[in-house]
Formats: C-alpha cells, structure tokens, sequence
C-alpha cells in the first residue's frame, strides 16, 4: 500500500482507477481519460496534486539563500503574490527538481515534486547552514488543481464574494494567501486555471463541492496528456539528474544576471556551453498511425540518434506526439523505431497545444 492523499476515500467512491505514482496511491481516470482530457481543454476539471511537495522559506536570509540555490532568480520576485518557475540543480548543473516559488509576506513558498520530496528537503537543509532562514516542509496542506477555461468562474461561484473577487483579480503566474487557504493562478495543463492549498481537513468537502458543480474530477492520465501537449517536462522523464536544463528547453528558466549571483550549477552550466552544447529536447509528431512512447530510438539522417523521453496519443492532435532529446544539429525531420520499424516524424517546437489554440 502506497501513501495516500486525504481525498483517497473519495477518489475510490467517486469510481477512479487507482496506480502508484512515485510511491502514492493515485487516480489514473474516473471512467475514460480522453474525456477528462477533453474535458478540460474545452470546460474544466479538478485534479487531486496533494502528493507535491509544499515548503515555506522564511527569514531574513530567505532572498540570499534561494538566490544561491535556484538556476532563476527569486529577486525577480518583487511583490508578494508574484511567481516564478525555476529548476534547482546541482553542482554539476543538472536538475535535482523543477519547482514553482511564490512570493509571500514572510518570504517564499516552494512547490516541488512528489517523487523528490526527500532530496528536496534534505538539499534545503544540506545548503541552508551559513543563512538566517526557516525551513517548514507543509504536510498537513493538500493542493487542488482545477484546471480550464472556465475553471476560474466555477470555483468562484462557490466561494465566498471576497475569494471570488481574489480570484479575479489574479493575474497568471500569482499566489496569495486568504485566512489558511492560499490560492494561485498556475497549473501543469496548458490551459487557465488555479491551484488551491488548503487544509488537508478541509479538502475532501471542497473536491466534492467542486464535482457537484460540474466540474470533471480527473487523473493522472488526462494530466499527462494535458501536460505534454502544452510542452511541459515531467520530472524524471524529461529532466532529471542526468541532464541540464540547456538540453531540456529550459534556458529561459536560468537567470544569468546579475553575474555575480554564484548559483549552485552556474560552473557547471557555464561548462557545458564552454564545451558546446550538445543535444536538445523537441517536439516530434507522428503523421502516420502508430503511438510514440518513451524510450523509442529516434535518429536523424546525417546526424545521430536521440530517444523519446515522453510520448503518447494526443486527443486533442487526435495523433501521437513527443518531447525527444536529439542532437543539436537536428533539423526538422527524424524517424522513429516502433516494433522494429522506423516511421517517419516531424520535428517541431516543443509546445504542440495551449489555451486550446494548436501552435504546430
């Protein structure tokens, strides 16, 4: 038995195929998860994330300490309620974990991975011995993601004027904290929405209200789909430990200024392009029938070979897409290995959907 969120009992009365993810118990789908997926590209729904891992950094050394330890800057951060997306790598300058950092009254709040919630925790302490900061890991908190275009209307109808008006007012990429709630507008689909973190107590009565209003619960699999149609990396698939974010398309997440910010992997980054750069993660799209999955070998004539680190059917493409790590001289055609034979695919940029607008 794996661990399990505090809305598991829930999931399981509410119909959902349970799997292990990353030592978790969680819902694959609720009956079909094309139409979750679909659900969410055109309406919205509600995903259980209360797996991730959720850390408050306090202190008067909070600035300096993840200014140290993120590949972004958090100075960009000027405001409370403002975000930002950063890898934290390590000394080598290949990413330990992909994070999300929220500006808040006493200092920052980090949402990390579930599968990396020990390395994450245990490198916050590792590095925090020389600053003037507090580390509180938030266990007691669940996260509800309810994710569409319509997403922010519905959980507004449901909440209190002054939280409705909150949520409004909420620009991409923002968070701020409402009594023991805190509410955000960021998510892991490509579409609107939001993400709440409330009391673990709380939830299971919340994620009810929520499918009682209409709102589609999803799982994992619509999740995935989701994600990788919009382009986004999943730890230990398409970013890991092995690789930087150069050659995961994550440059624009590395905060080269100010020069003198001595990041934890800035040697190492630094290296790499002293060295030369050497692959890449793109898009591929199968024109032909056939599902690309991780692991597949990809080559590219004249070139080299590269492999899939994310693959599936896309049911919004209504075609199989990837993320692939190629040589770096790819240009905008490869072919893939699928049972023993190569199939021809399109090289594209890796975001193949977002905001229900097709970009390929």
């Amino acid at each position: 038995m794996g661990q399990r969120t505090p809305l598991y009992d829930l999931h399981l009365a509410l119909g959902a195929k349970m799997v292990d993810f990353g030592g978790w118990d969680m819902p694959l789908h609720y009956g079909s998860q094309v139409e979750e997926h679909h659900q969410v590209r055109s309406d919205c729904g509600v995903f259980d994330v209360s797996h991730m891992t959720v850390v408050d950094v306090d202190g008067i050394d909070a600035t300096a300490y993840l200014q140290h330890l993120m590949a972004n800057d958090v100075a960009r951060l000027e405001a409370p309620g403002n975000a930002l997306y950063s890898p934290m790598l390590n000394e080598h300058g290949a990413v330990i974990d992909d994070l999300i950092i929220y500006r808040t009254r006493g200092g920052y709040r980090l949402v990390a991975n579930a599968a990396t919630r020990e390395k994450v925790i245990a490198w916050l302490n590792r590095h925090s011995g020389t600053f003037d900061v507090q580390i509180r890991p938030r266990p007691e908190l669940a996260i509800l993601a309810i994710q569409g275009p319509h997403a922010r209307d519905k959980v507004a109808e449901l909440l209190s004027t002054a939280r409705a008006n909150l949520i409004r007012q909420l620009r991409p990429f923002q968070g701020v904290a409402d009594g023991d709630w805190f509410i955000a507008r960021t998510g892991y689909t490509g579409e609107d929405g939001l993400e709440l973190m409330l009391p673990a107590a709380q939830a299971p009565g919340f994620f009810y209200d929520l499918v009682g209003a209409g709102i589609a619960p999803s799982g994992l699999g619509a999740r995935d789909t989701l994600r990788l149609e919009a382009g986004m990396n999943l730890y230990g698939q398409d970013i890991d430990e092995a690789h930087t974010p150069l050659t995961s398309n994550l440059d624009a997440s590395i905060a080269w200024e100010p020069a003198s910010r001595n990041f934890i992997g800035r040697a190492g980054l630094l290296a790499e392009i002293d060295r030369g750069v050497q692959e890449k993660l793109v898009g591929l799209v199968l024109e032909e029938r056939g599902v690309l999955r991780a692991h597949q070998v990809v080559r590219v004539a004249g070139v080299g070979e590269g492999e899939i680190t994310s693959g599936s059917f896309s049911p919004t493409l209504s075609k199989s897409i990837a993320l692939a790590r190629l040589p770096i001289a790819t240009g905008e055609r490869a072919e893939v290995e699928i049972r023993g034979k190569w199939y021809p695919v399109r090289v594209v940029k890796p975001t193949f959907v977002r905001h229900g607008k097709i970009l390929i």
